[in-house]
């Protein structure tokens, strides 16, 4: 009896220790035991909270098992890596090719090849001028691998790829894909367009006025060309007049400049008379400047048919400077450098081009019946300048030179009406293109509108500040 009740209680006590090893022995979510040293934080669950013990079967004591925490939700893979990309970006110079460029850059030449290569099938390469940015991507090494620049490094880490602006409008992307190779991509930029008004008075030129008031270069090139038909802008301007314009400007996502676009308004005050031009586009698709009534600003005729040029002799008489004596000077000279464009006043049909003995190198173009025009003392006559040869309105005829009888490089520039010849600066130019009908109801509803917006808006005056 008393062994029958020893093996009793070593039984019962053998169960007890099973149980509890079943209970307190970590079990992982694969039914596997964990390693040992693994950190469990307490469930949630209501299970979590019964007691530990279980006299049970196994079975029900192993759903009493504490289970390991839960683990924080890895970040999205393009959040991670974007957390460990470095980009560089660099600006071509002159002679530089893009594979010198990612060269330079530490990329090696085996994915530099591979990179162009894809950019070839969006974009030639070949076409990059100097100045073209470039931004290259690069993936931060891990510990022991080549990190940012600035630590002693080479190169800032694994080259992922590189995108150029081919144009104002796109971007194209070369990006590393996942089985190491490269492809390329084009995006359309994102790109805001605004209305910038400046205005300021004249004291010397309209282009020190205008540059000093932040007009950018290529609007103020374009406000002087369109006003050019009308005004000489060396006798014309008096201290105390006022330019005023309003133009557009491209702004990429960032409110950075992209570019400066034409001029939609313009207003010379000059001597207490105003002149306004508003910028329209007819229904063929043409862009041109007319006034308040319709009427083109471009004239059949430009008075100063080459830019960038000071009047060194006006017409009438004067001492001839080679032969010392006084002698009707027929024309207007514009001193300028040598190999300065000169261009054709108008539209019309050259019935002269060559050698014209004092004159030296010369070209005559008949406009109409009325009008012709003469250039001389050319360095050389464009090519296609040929008896004949129809010229349009601002094509190239010649050169700037000091051929036949003249003292150094310059145009003379002569306006013959009938035959004769008369004072380019005074002569009553022809009238240009004028809006009729429906086209004018266009533009009068346009101009309307134009001289709203310009009103509404104030003049910006962080843009000659550099804002």
């Amino acid at each position: 009896m008393v062994l029958r009740g020893v093996l009793a209680v070593a039984v019962v006590i053998a169960g007890v220790g099973i149980s509890v090893r079943f209970v307190t022995e970590p079990v992982s979510n694969h039914g596997e035991s964990l390693a040992a040293g693994t950190v469990l934080a307490p469930d949630p669950s209501p299970a979590s909270v019964l007691p530990p013990l279980s006299l049970g079967s196994p079975a029900h004591a192993a759903l009493r098992t504490r289970r390991p925490a839960a683990l924080e939700p890895p970040p999205k893979p393009d959040e991670a890596t974007r957390a460990r990309l470095y980009q560089q970006g660099m600006r071509t110079a002159s002679g530089d090719t893009l594979s010198g460029v990612l060269r330079k850059a530490g990329v090696s030449r085996r994915e530099a090849h591979a990179a162009i290569s894809a950019l070839g099938k969006l974009y030639d390469p070949r076409r990059m001028m100097p100045g073209q940015e470039i931004t290259l991507t690069f993936k931060l090494g891990e510990p022991g691998e080549p990190g940012k620049p600035g630590a002693g490094n080479a190169r800032p880490g694994r080259f992922m790829g590189f995108s150029l602006l081919p144009d104002i409008k796109s971007r194209v992307v070369v990006a590393r894909k996942s089985d190491g190779g490269f492809s390329a991509s084009q995006q359309e930029r994102r790109l805001i367009r605004s209305q910038v008004r400046i205005q300021g008075a004249i004291q010397s030129s309209l282009f020190v006025a205008a540059d000093k008031a932040g007009v950018p270069p290529s609007v103020l090139a374009e406000l002087i060309r369109a006003y050019s038909w009308d005004v000489d802008f060396q006798r014309d301007i008096q201290p105390g007049d006022v330019f005023q314009v309003l133009f557009e400007r491209l702004l990429d996502e960032q409110g950075r400049v992209i570019r400066a676009e034409g001029i939609v308004f313009a207003s010379l005050t000059l001597s207490g008379k105003t002149h306004r031009i508003y910028r329209h586009e007819l229904e063929d698709g043409q862009v041109d400047y007319f006034d308040e009534a319709g009427k083109s600003a471009r004239k059949a005729l430009m008075r100063t048919p080459i830019n960038g040029a000071r009047i060194s002799s006006g017409y009438g008489k004067r001492r001839h400077p080679i032969l010392r004596y006084t002698k009707m000077h027929q024309g207007v000279d514009f001193s300028a450098a040598k190999g300065t464009p000169i261009y054709a006043a108008g539209n019309g049909t050259i019935t002269r081009a060559g050698r014209n003995g004092a004159y030296g190198k010369y070209v005559r173009i008949r406009h109409n019946e009325k009008y012709s025009t003469a250039y001389a003392h050319m360095s050389r006559i464009a090519k296609s300048a040929r008896p004949g040869k129809r010229f349009k309105q601002g094509d190239v005829i010649g050169f700037v030179g000091s051929t036949g009888r003249s003292t150094g490089p310059h145009l003379h520039y002569e306006i013959l009406r009938n035959g004769r010849q008369v004072n380019p600066l005074k002569v009553k130019m022809p009238s240009g293109y004028r809006l009729k009908g429906k086209e004018l109801d266009r533009f009068q509803a346009m101009r309307a509108e134009t001289d709203l917006l310009f009103a509404a808006l104030k003049p910006d005056l962080s843009v000659a500040s550099g804002n």
